[in-house]
């Protein structure tokens, strides 16, 4: 069967935002006292340390997602590494998908993509400043992860065609 290239963008910061901006607004909502500078501290401020364990949690959970989604990946990448994403970078994840897949689920996948990878590492950075949150973001990775596998999983229903090119297919006694 024929397959058509799908290509995924992600750009690192919309995914930074999104995880800072979450667990920012998750610290500052908390009323029990329990770690909300921890929690809050990682939109409050740029450090060094903070966005280069964000860039490692981020890529983890991207290197992560390739495993489910391998049979439609489109890799010759023969050698891996451990080097840090960058903050400008963009995460790209090419996809062979069937012809007839369904492409008004494109941006589904890429939504879901993009926040399984912010939940994974928003969860990561709760299992360090805040554990019971952690499990929320877990879930809802896990929740992403099945909207991506049936996303991707969409077929266009097919259309009959009159095999005798003719009419509207009377005549052949089926």
């Amino acid at each position: 069967m024929a397959k058509q290239t799908i290509t995924i963008t992600l750009h690192m910061s919309e995914i930074l935002y999104n995880v800072q901006n979450t667990a920012f607004l998750t610290g500052r909502s908390r009323e029990t006292g329990q770690n909300q500078e921890e929690v809050a501290h990682i939109q409050g401020s740029d450090d060094e340390e903070v966005v280069n364990q964000l860039l490692r949690f981020i890529g983890n959970a991207f290197t992560a997602l390739k495993t489910p989604l391998s049979e439609f990946i489109v890799s010759t990448q023969t050698t891996g590494n451990d080097i840090l994403f960058d903050v400008n970078a963009s995460l790209v994840i090419t996809l062979s998908m069937p012809n007839n897949y369904n492409n008004a689920t494109v941006e589904t996948v890429s939504t879901a993509i993009h926040q399984y990878i912010a939940n994974t590492a928003i969860a990561e950075w709760f299992t360090i400043t805040n554990k019971n949150d952690a499990k929320d973001y877990i879930d809802k990775a896990a929740a992403n992860l099945a909207q991506i596998r049936d996303a991707i999983n969409k077929r266009v229903r097919p259309v009959r065609t009159n095999p005798t090119g003719s009419g509207s297919g009377s005549g052949s006694g089926h």
